[in-house]
């Protein structure tokens, strides 16, 4: 990203988003407002009286949410005087790929699973792609190489993951493919979209990029979500209340975050994420009054031991 100076951010040492104190800042604040998403798209569906079989309106309700948030941040990094200029013609494929993956293909997936899970149990189950970004940088980066804490981490991790589906398959709490499948695939959504978000600051201001990325990816669930026949069946005060939560919810941890990992190492930021899981449970559980069983918890020690022991390697 240029500076008045002609330097990228990444480059001035004295950056804001680079200083201690407030990359914890923002990274926690990204980390809380992603965790209160969970209970807040299913209390959303219940107000538009979206079924889980309507799958049309899902991604219609997902769109309106992901392209209203776009316009958002562009409209502000226009009242900023952000640089709009995509630094080579080949960068706009680039552009439009991390769109598809990051907002249309993640939250597709996302809303899907999460209709058919419970959302706490989607929150932790969530915290799959923390462990997918390690293990596919190192195959990615030849700068990221596998060690023994990241190895240890890993494994700790996806224990949590395996608690999280004990159980009896035939009950509530049994893997499904339907809810915990799409969760998990939504998960390599995000991990894969997390090692690309270097490249997209790389090739554009990283604000203007997001919310490239949030309106492309957001027309890009709107448009199918019509086609499907998407509608959204009973319009309240209440439900536009949830919706405008939700456009915040995206437009504050996208920027956030996207810019916190375009200027420092990856696992400085995504260590922050283990508190993700832990408060999208107990969100769920506050708001959905869902059951808050002892896996849970245990699932959520183990997830948020994992990351600390990935992001202790240095």
């Amino acid at each position: 990203m240029m500076t008045g100076k002609g330097k990228t951010l990444a480059e001035t040492p004295h950056s804001m988003f680079q200083r201690p104190l407030w990359v914890t800042i923002f990274a926690l604040t990204a980390a809380l407002v992603w965790g209160w998403a969970y209970p807040l798209i299913k209390l959303g569906f219940a107000a538009f009286q979206i079924t889980p079989d309507m799958t049309g309106s899902k991604m219609l309700f997902a769109g309106i949410r992901f392209f209203l948030s776009g316009v958002i941040i562009l409209v502000m990094a226009k009242l900023l005087h952000r640089s709009f200029s995509v630094r080579a013609k080949t960068n706009y494929g680039f552009i439009l790929g991390y769109a598809l993956l990051n907002t249309t293909l993640h939250y597709a997936f996302f809303y899907f699973g999460l209709s058919h899970s419970a959302g706490s149990r989607a929150a932790l189950l969530n915290s799959l792609s923390t462990f997918s970004v390690v293990i596919l940088a190192c195959l990615f980066f030849k700068s990221d190489k596998m060690t023994r804490n990241k190895l240890v981490g890993c494994i700790v991790g996806f224990a949590g993951i395996a608690v999280l589906n004990v159980g009896n398959v035939q009950s509530d709490t049994g893997f499904s493919w339907l809810g915990d499948g799409m969760i998990a695939l939504n998960a390599l959504c995000s991990a894969f979209a997390s090692l690309l978000t270097r490249g997209l600051g790389k090739r554009i201001d990283i604000f203007v990029g997001t919310g490239y990325s949030l309106a492309l990816g957001g027309a890009m669930l709107v448009v199918p979500g019509l086609m499907m026949g998407g509608t959204l069946p009973a319009v309240t005060g209440w439900g536009i209340l949830i919706l405008l939560l939700l456009i915040g919810i995206s437009t504050t941890g996208f920027t956030l975050y996207n810019k916190l990992i375009s200027c420092n190492p990856v696992g400085k930021v995504a260590i922050y994420n283990s508190l993700i899981p832990v408060i999208g449970a107990v969100s769920s559980c506050l708001c959905l009054n869902e059951v808050f069983y002892w896996k849970y918890v245990v699932a959520g020690v183990l997830a948020t031991f994992g990351i600390y022991i990935i992001n202790k390697d240095k």
